[in-house]
C-alpha cells in the first residue's frame, strides 16, 4: 500500500530515511514530501544568552530546528572553541530537556546530555519537567514563532520560570504544490496521509483536498501528536490514528493497524 508522509527526508547512518525503512518492514510504500521550510531569527541574541549559562536553569529543545539554531550560533561565533571547553561543561551541569529521539540525537552531537527524549510531544515533556526538582533560574526555550501554548502554560502553572526566544519561523516549502501534483499524477490517491505538525497541515491541506477530491474521505488520516490531531479535527478531517511519539516505529505500527482494520 502507498502512504504519503508530509515531512522532509532525513538519511540515517544507513543512508536511508528511517521512516521509509520502517514502513517497508510492514509492507508499506512510503513517499516523503516536505511541506515546511525554515528561516532562522535572532541568532545574535540567542548566542548572547548561550554565553551566560549562569543565568539559566537549563535548556528546552522541542524541535530539531531549535538545535540547528544553536549550531548556527556556534558556527558564526568565533568563540566556538570556548564553547567546547567551557560553556559546554557549564550547560551540561544543568538540565537539557528535549522532545523526541531526533532532537536528542542533534543535542548529543553538539556535546550536550539530553533528557526527556522519550516524551513524544511538548505536553509530555512539560509533565516530565514538572516532575523534576525545579530550578529558581528560568529555563531557556529557543523555539519557533508558531510554538504552541501548552508547554509554557503548564510550566507557568507549576511556577517553573521559563524564558523563550524565537529562533526560527516556519514558512511553506516552495515545492509543495509541484511535488504533490507529481505524486498524485504518478502514484494516485494514497491509502494514508500523515501530517507531522499543525503548520504542515496549514500549508498543504488545500492542495491535498483539491487533488484528492471526493476520495479524501477514503484516505486514512494520521497525526503525529495531539496538537496536530486537534488541528486536523478543527479543519474537519477525521483522524484515524494519532502517534503519541514522533518515531518511525510508532507511526508504522499505527498506519498498519489502521489500514488492516480498513481492509477487514
Amino acid at each position: 500500500m502507498k502512504v504519503l508522509l508530509l515531512k522532509d527526508a532525513k538519511e540515517d547512518n544507513c543512508g536511508q530515511d528511517p521512516y521509509i525503512r520502517e514502513l517497508a518492514v510492514y509492507g508499506l510504500e512510503a513517499t516523503l514530501i516536505p511541506v515546511l521550510s525554515f528561516e532562522f531569527l535572532s541568532l545574535p541574541s540567542f548566542s548572547e544568552k548561550l554565553s551566560h549559562p549562569e543565568g539559566y536553569g537549563g535548556l528546552i529543545f522541542t524541535s530539531p530546528r531549535s538545535v540547528e539554531a544553536l549550531e548556527l550560533c556556534l558556527e558564526k561565533d568565533s568563540k566556538t572553541e570556548v564553547w567546547e571547553k567551557s560553556l559546554k561543561e557549564k550547560w551540561n551541569a544543568k538540565s537539557v530537556y528535549v522532545v523526541g529521539n531526533a532532537t536528542a540525537s542533534l543535542v548529543s552531537k553538539i556535546g550536550l546530555d539530553a533528557e526527556g527524549e522519550s516524551s513524544g510531544n511538548a505536553e509530555k515533556l512539560a509533565e516530565y519537567i514538572c516532575s523534576r526538582e525545579p530550578s529558581t533560574l528560568p529555563l531557556l526555550f529557543p523555539c519557533g514563532t508558531l510554538k504552541g501554548d501548552t508547554l509554557p502554560k503548564m510550566l507557568k502553572d507549576k511556577g517553573i520560570p521559563m524564558e523563550s526566544i524565537n529562533v526560527y519561523k516556519t514558512v511553506p516549502h516552495p515545492g509543495i504544490q509541484e511535488n504533490l501534483n507529481s505524486y498524485y499524477s504518478k502514484q494516485g490517491i494514497p491509502a494514508s496521509i500523515t501530517f507531522f505538525s499543525p503548520s504542515g497541515l496549514k500549508f498543504s491541506l488545500e492542495h491535498i483536498q483539491e487533488l484528492s477530491g471526493d476520495s479524501i474521505d477514503q484516505i486514512k488520516i494520521i497525526a503525529i501528536g495531539p496538537s496536530t490531531a486537534r488541528a486536523l479535527a478543527t479543519s474537519g478531517l477525521p483522524v484515524s490514528y494519532t502517534a503519541e511519539s514522533p518515531t518511525p516505529q510508532a507511526l508504522a505500527v499505527g498506519i498498519r493497524k489502521v489500514l488492516q482494520s480498513h481492509c477487514c
